[in-house]
């Protein structure tokens, strides 16, 4: 081979090295960029407050289940917070002693655990481990946050064994949705331990102490998925228009300025037309001057999925709804400022109105306090 040839191939190696570089550069760069604006909607979804709705529920139906997930402060005041929760004390649970105290939870190998009793009439135990799970990593063995060791570990344990299969579908669900193992532990209670006082409402004691969760996560309406089916193809040719089913199953795009949402402001939540599944509020809703429904942020940050989308030689970030999986629109960084500067550019062909007068008598009355 001579010196000619020789420098020819290097180069060509040296290109396609160059390409590899560049293509997984890209590619780490738009999982950056998706993950950034799910932390950005996160954020803002957790700042928004419910408005609260009167209620009077004169009988109570009182359960317990015992709930372990890292350092036992932040999920106390989580939990606290959540309507139908009626008390939320911390202890020790499932070790290898009847006795421990916080200083022999390494011996013992009792899990830091939130005792909760919430009113069955309010808050389902399904609803109660979605709310668990949210605030969880259920794929890490003995870690949460930065805190490490087995009396950090994740667990769920009952006193009722009719609770089994409602903690088995929960799990089942949740793997399904992370395509992974989940390691919680499951397991009947038992030598349960009662923490030490100062333990007791530490965060409301001391304001500013340590919490590996968020805690405004307690603030953001729990949407259950399990609510919502996708229906199959030959129903949703049926039940969908001609326009509806080429935006939400064929990513196509309907025109600005002509469509039914772009100019409507009245008060209520916006749900898929494929499932019904809840999308966004007429609280988040702005004027953006392009056409279609602009919103600052989803109604919980749990609905929606987002996707590269690099069609007609753009990079965007596209969104989709959850359980339907409809081709909703994009989200922009042009949003106003003082809404968190983001702009979900929706079609009105997926999306379908429910006024705020009819959310009760269509299941949705759960979130009228996230409408005004």
């Amino acid at each position: 081979m001579n010196v000619e040839k020789k420098n020819i191939y290097i180069l060509i190696f040296l290109i396609i090295i160059l390409v590899a570089i560049i293509g997984f550069s890209k590619q780490n760069i738009v999982k950056s960029d998706i993950t950034a604006y799910k932390e950005r909607v996160a954020k803002l979804v957790g700042e928004s407050k419910k408005k609260e709705v009167s209620k009077i529920n004169k009988n109570k139906n009182i359960k317990e289940i015992y709930l372990a997930g890292g350092c036992f402060w932040g999920l106390e005041e989580y939990f606290s917070r959540i309507e139908g929760i009626e008390d939320a004390t911390v202890g020790y649970a499932n070790g290898n002693t009847e006795n421990t105290s916080y200083r022999l939870l390494k011996n013992t190998m009792h899990a830091e655990t939130v005792h909760l009793k919430y009113d069955a009439n309010i808050i389902s135990l399904r609803e109660v481990l979605l709310r668990y799970f949210r605030v969880i990593d259920p794929t890490s063995v003995n870690k949460q946050g930065n805190d490490v060791g087995a009396q950090y570990r994740t667990g769920i344990y009952y006193s009722n064994d009719k609770d089994k299969n409602v903690i088995k579908e929960v799990i089942e669900q949740k793997e399904k949705e992370l395509n992974q193992k989940v390691v919680v532990e499951v397991e009947p209670l038992r030598q349960y331990v009662l923490a030490e006082e100062y333990h007791q409402d530490y965060l409301k004691k001391n304001p500013g102490g340590y919490c590996h969760i968020d805690v405004e996560e307690a603030d953001v309406p729990l949407i259950d998925p399990g609510k919502y089916k996708k229906p199959a193809d030959k129903e949703l040719r049926i039940k969908l228009t001609p326009e509806e089913y080429s935006v939400t199953q064929e990513n196509k795009t309907e025109s600005a300025f002509s469509n039914r949402y772009w100019d409507k402001f009245d008060s209520g939540i916006y749900v898929d037309i494929v499932t019904g599944e809840p999308l966004f509020s007429s609280r988040d809703k702005y004027e953006s001057g392009c056409g279609w429904p602009s919103f600052s942020k989803p109604i919980s940050n749990d609905v929606l999925t987002y996707h590269d989308d690099n069609s007609f030689n753009m990079k965007r970030i596209e969104v989709r709804s959850r359980v339907g999986d409809s081709h909703l629109g994009h989200v922009f960084d042009d949003g106003p400022k003082e809404k968190g500067g983001l702009r979900f550019c929706i079609n009105s062909l997926s999306i379908k109105f429910i006024p705020k007068s009819q959310m009760d008598e269509k299941g949705y009355g759960y979130l009228l306090g996230y409408i005004e």
